[in-house]
């Protein structure tokens, strides 16, 4: 493999622009009539133009209502329309995009708030209830802006004509805190550069044309939605088909109706469109480019039964961006979305975006190995390493490890957590926490998570907050959380171990109660499990893989 020197990987990254915001200028200028959004809930569809001038007029009456360069504005919204104008109104601002997770509220909304110290809060009114309910707890002391409507109330009034600040971000300017799960502690606000966007969705974006169309219904706080979708369709010139939510019964027609050439699938989404009665119009539809993570057991069924040209997949996660990838080819040209629906580069064009970078490329007929990730992006060194970070030998499972070859590349910080960061970073290496293995033709294979992760449809839950919030519950006085797979794909479900206090008696139905108030769904345990005792080391370090073994071995087989 060519080691390519930093100037050449520079160019390589930025082949294009060195931001978003510069990419979207650039669209703007060049083709202010192109569609560049279209919001299906409500069937409103934005040019470049427009969308150029909205997101400077933001820019503009943010900075004039006092938000500098580098502060931080979190935003709480269900509308994905309404986050992509602020997201991009932000940056161009200087400023940083803080999504929260709009299912949150209480304890955790408090935690989010108070941990990123926003100058701003932006807010639904239907959500503003939330915010009044923990206002004694917040000491952020941030600006609260009610949305109403994208040119509605007080978001509208920063919609209005305004001049854009002469600002211009650089690579290494932060752009965004986005929460990942925290495992041992609280979930940890990651920083991110506007460089992390660009190495985020480069591959992404080099497989889309103008005549694409992404859509998305990935929530704006998730990477998956904000940046690998939208950010990717804008940088790209293509438009973006935004809904509020995914519908397994209405998938298809939003994709026929938005003209849509690309889509994210996470995990359990793939066995629900397959569960739908089979059609003959099932493959009339023009779907050609998926990205499916992780990749599921019944890939090329999807892509055979729908039509789908390519399906990629890899790994990505919010501290290093995307970072390993496939290509994995479907059908043969002309063999999968029909030739009439059919947009974007040929099928020779798509795998030479990936040939051309010592990407991987396999046969989707082929039988893969259970979790393939591929090869490194050239801008970054991989290693599966042992407990010592030695490397591992080729076959052995170890910790998946990586460093970028680029400043900026990676992410800056955990927000406010230095031992943290400084942890995950020992000896110059990010350390994922998920276990890996790298094969003698260099292809890297996720083995399993390490520790205390936990994902449920997408979203990476900490079970650390989990934990903290069952025993708010007067009767359980210590509570242990495990991952065990999922009923349905292939990610997972939540367990919970509860001991109960001296003179307590346990009422499940009680408990099921409270986590219904102050859990969002994706949090809550599929089971929560009563015990006299959680087993605990000497140092009463609480033993999660007794717990696993207690599980496993209490199922039927």
């Amino acid at each position: 493999m060519t080691v390519l020197s930093t100037g050449d990987l520079v160019e390589t990254l930025e082949y294009d622009f060195a931001t978003a915001v510069d990419a979207f200028d650039h669209h703007v200028a060049t083709s202010p009539d192109r569609v560049a959004i279209h919001y299906g809930e409500s069937g409103e569809t934005l040019t470049y133009g427009e969308l150029g001038s909205l997101t400077d007029h933001f820019a503009g009456n943010i900075a004039t209502s006092g938000v500098l360069p580098g502060e931080r504005v979190s935003i709480l919204t269900t509308r994905p329309l309404v986050s992509t104008v602020v997201m991009f109104g932000l940056w161009k601002a200087g400023a940083v995009y803080a999504p929260v997770n709009f299912q949150y509220a209480g304890d955790l909304l408090a935690y989010q708030l108070n941990d990123t110290a926003p100058t701003v809060l932006i807010v639904d009114r239907a959500l503003l209830g939330r915010v009044d309910d923990i206002a004694d707890r917040l000491t952020s002391g941030a600006r609260v802006i009610v949305v109403d409507g994208l040119r509605d109330g007080e978001l509208g009034r920063l919609l209005a004509p305004a001049d854009r600040p002469d600002v211009r971000v650089a690579f290494d300017d932060v752009a965004n805190i986005i929460y990942t799960s925290g495992t041992t502690g609280p979930s940890k606000g990651v920083v991110q550069s506007h460089r992390w966007i660009n190495g985020y969705c480069w591959v992404g974006r080099k497989m889309l044309t103008p005549e694409d169309v992404v859509y998305n219904d990935l929530p704006m706080y998730h990477v998956g939605g904000a940046h690998f979708n939208v950010v990717r369709a804008l940088w790209s010139g293509a438009a973006v088909s935004l809904w509020d939510r995914f519908s397994p019964s209405d998938f298809w027609r939003r994709i026929r109706e938005g003209g849509c050439t690309a889509a994210v699938l996470l995990d359990v989404m793939t066995p629900w469109l397959l569960g739908a009665e089979p059609s003959d119009d099932d493959r009339s539809n023009p779907l050609n480019k998926v990205h499916m993570q992780p990749l599921p057991a019944n890939h090329h069924e999807f892509a055979l039964r729908f039509g789908i040209d390519f399906v990629t997949s890899g790994f990505g996660q919010s501290e290093t961006g995307a970072t390993l990838m496939t290509l994995t080819e479907q059908t043969a040209e002309g063999e999968g979305t029909p030739d009439d629906l059919r947009r974007g580069l040929s099928h020779a064009d798509v795998r030479a975006v990936f040939e051309e970078h010592g990407l991987l490329t396999v046969n989707g007929a082929d039988d893969l190995p259970k979790g393939i990730m591929g090869r490194a992006a050239p801008f970054v060194e991989v290693a599966v390493l042992d407990d010592r970070d030695q490397e591992c030998p080729v076959g052995v499972v170890g910790q998946l490890a990586m460093r970028p070859r680029l400043p900026a590349l990676f992410f800056d910080e955990y927000l406010a957590k230095p031992e943290a960061t400084v942890r995950a970073w020992r000896n110059l290496w990010f350390h994922t926490g998920d276990a890996a293995v790298l094969d003698e033709d260099g292809i890297y294979a996720y083995v399993d998570r390490l520790g205390d992760r936990i994902r449920v449809r997408g979203e990476n839950i900490s079970s650390f907050h989990i934990e903290e919030l069952l025993t708010k519950h007067p009767t359980i006085q210590l509570a242990a959380v495990i991952a065990v797979p999922s009923a349905e794909g292939d990610e997972d479900d939540v367990v919970a171990f509860v001991e109960i206090a001296d003179g307590q008696t346990y009422d499940a139905d009680a408990v099921r109660q409270h986590c219904l108030d102050v859990m969002p769904k994706f949090m809550r345990p599929r089971q929560v499990v009563p015990v006299d005792q959680i087993p605990r080391t000497p140092t009463n370090k609480i033993e999660k893989y007794k717990l696993r073994q207690q599980w496993t071995e209490g199922q039927p087989s």
